[in-house]
């Protein structure tokens, strides 16, 4: 008899999550600078990807639940096979097949992933990657990642992570664990109120015996019980073409590759994240698409639901999900870039330390336990207040080799839910960033030409903080915030204490010598003597030259 181990509730959660129109599959990208050789390949994942037990496993259920059983026919010419595409095969023919594979199901009588080789693209290869979600989340595939790939052409010939090969975890000890990821934000008081049993007869007699918990379960509880009542009553975001009735076919796209060295100094500099330039840059383009297609975009703000990694580092090669949700409105109607990207990080600083993470998690842990028809209905209801999922997904800032070839980009597309018709995926690797898009082709039937407005739309920050005055001091972010506020008409921050610089006149315009100022001549009748002070200063004292500021920043 084969052995099995039980699926997590959170990982059935996503096992039962599949539709038609929204398959709960990751998939991504990976393209070589080189020819990879499919036998080397195989060989390299057989070594490598393999010792993963859970690739060897298939998903199976009976009236007892769902368990991970080993694959007796397991057979990895099935898992893992090459193709060609149809002349010409370049990037627009490469992303429709990634959309006909992101729309077609995964054998679910076979473990819940598969790899094409596309031998010949570009010069070099490209792998396309589908793994189901209920295996794991995108943390744990950058591990999994990491263990197929070498820092060198010839490989070291061993995985970076030792596999998991010993018998299965007994399921209490496993589910134990499981409640434990979920509470351990919360309170230690409440990890040990859900290890003592599930029952609402044994949790009280647990408080009965140990009356002292009875103020850490109401402090907790009431954190909890706030979060779930804001997601209850959270109110719908804007409708826009985003959103809508689904299909079954989907389009991807993707962008070249940003400097991420040029991101972090931005953000260093305006006082953000990386994250809220990339996420503003986002809320950007998705603007820009709205306008192009005449669609009114004043007071418009998409929600999106953002993953956030709960688990711990030395458990970022373990299989698995273990990762809440946040909801984040992107403010869409916002024109300027610098205010849009000051409100992105306003709304990310009151999401930090929230429960709301930990809470998502804990109710995909309990929609997972209950009947298929009670997830549905609970999922269903948070993705009607939602537009899209974007995730940001840092990857290794090394060159690394598959099979001796050399990885030069690597993108991913993460899977909705609901009727959520869209999902941008952000990955870091090697020193360079890219955005992957994939949307329902009923609602955006042109990906792209959202891609295509990324990069712009970061380097109108860029270019802003470019036009900066520079008076030979350094300049704090939140100097520099106020003043490209004030010269985008925005309000501007409170500002810190700062030393008077000199004032500079105005550059006098190309060819034209400069002109000195004529002071207004006195009203007829009134003396000169009778102007005030202010208007004196005003007459002697050039201003202070402005930045300039282009058009589109005003």
């Amino acid at each position: 008899m084969s052995k099995r181990e039980r699926i997590s509730s959170v990982d059935n959660a996503w096992l039962r999550m599949d539709r038609p129109t929204n398959l709960m599959m990751i998939v991504g990208v990976m393209i070589f600078g080189g020819r990879i050789d499919f036998q080397r390949l195989r060989q390299k994942l057989d070594q490598r990807l393999l010792t993963y037990r859970r690739f060897r496993q298939k998903a199976v259920s009976d009236a007892t639940g769902g368990y991970w059983e080993d694959d007796d026919l397991f057979d990895i010419d099935f898992q893992v096979q090459r193709t060609a595409l149809p002349a010409p095969s370049g990037k627009d023919t490469l992303q429709r097949y990634v959309a006909e594979l992101k729309s077609t199901p995964l054998d679910p009588s076979k473990p819940l992933w598969q790899f094409q080789l596309v031998e010949d693209y570009d010069g070099g290869s490209a792998l396309i990657v589908r793994i189901h979600h209920s295996i794991a989340d995108g943390i744990a595939l950058i591990g999994v990642m990491l263990n197929m790939t070498d820092e060198s052409p010839e490989g070291s010939g061993h995985p970076l992570h030792a596999s998991e090969p010993g018998e299965p975890a007994a399921e209490d000890a496993e589910e134990d664990g499981l409640w434990r990821q979920i509470a351990e934000p919360l309170s230690e008081a409440v990890v040990a109120g859900l290890k003592v049993s599930g029952t609402l007869w044994e949790k009280y007699r647990d408080v009965l015996q140990n009356p002292q918990k009875l103020v850490d379960y109401a402090r907790v509880s009431g954190a909890v019980a706030t979060e779930l009542a804001k997601l209850a009553v959270m109110p719908d975001d804007s409708r826009t073409r985003f959103k809508g009735a689904l299909g079954v076919a989907k389009r991807v796209a993707w962008s070249e590759p940003m400097p991420l060295d040029e991101i972090k100094a931005v953000g260093k500099a305006l006082d953000c994240s990386v994250n809220d330039l990339l996420l503003s840059s986002v809320a950007g383009a998705l603007r820009a698409y709205l306008i192009r297609q005449g669609e009114e975009v004043a007071g418009v703000e998409v929600r999106a639901m953002v993953p956030v990694n709960l688990r711990p580092p030395e458990q970022e090669h373990k299989l698995g999900n273990r990762f809440g949700l946040v909801t984040l409105l992107l403010p869409l109607g916002i024109e300027n870039p610098i205010a849009r990207l000051f409100e992105v990080r306003r709304r990310m600083e009151e999401l930090k330390g929230s429960y709301q993470a930990a809470v998502a998690l804990g109710l995909l842990g309990v929609v997972g336990l209950c009947p298929k028809a009670v997830q549905d209905q609970v999922l269903d209801l948070l993705a009607a207040k939602a537009t899209a999922v974007m995730t940001n997904v840092p990857g290794p800032q090394k060159q690394l080799y598959l099979a001796g070839a050399p990885l030069s980009q690597m993108m991913f597309w993460v899977p909705q839910t609901g009727d959520i018709g869209i999902g941008v995926s952000i990955l870091s690797y090697n020193g360079r960033v890219q955005m992957g898009l994939i949307t329902d082709r009923n609602l955006v039937a042109d990906p792209q030409k959202i891609i295509d407005r990324f990069r712009p739309e970061f380097e109108k920050v860029l270019y802003a903080l470019l036009l900066e005055p520079w008076d030979g001091r350094p300049r704090t972010p939140r100097e520099i915030e106020a003043d490209l506020l004030a010269a985008a008409g925005g309000k501007p921050a409170k500002k810190t204490a700062r030393r008077p610089a000199a004032a500079k006149p105005p550059e006098p315009s190309p060819g034209k010598a400069a002109k000195p100022r004529k002071a207004a001549p006195p009203a007829k009748g009134k003396p000169a003597a009778g102007k005030t002070r202010r208007t004196a200063a005003k007459a002697e004292t050039p201003e202070p030259a402005q930045p300039r500021v282009p058009k589109r920043f005003r």
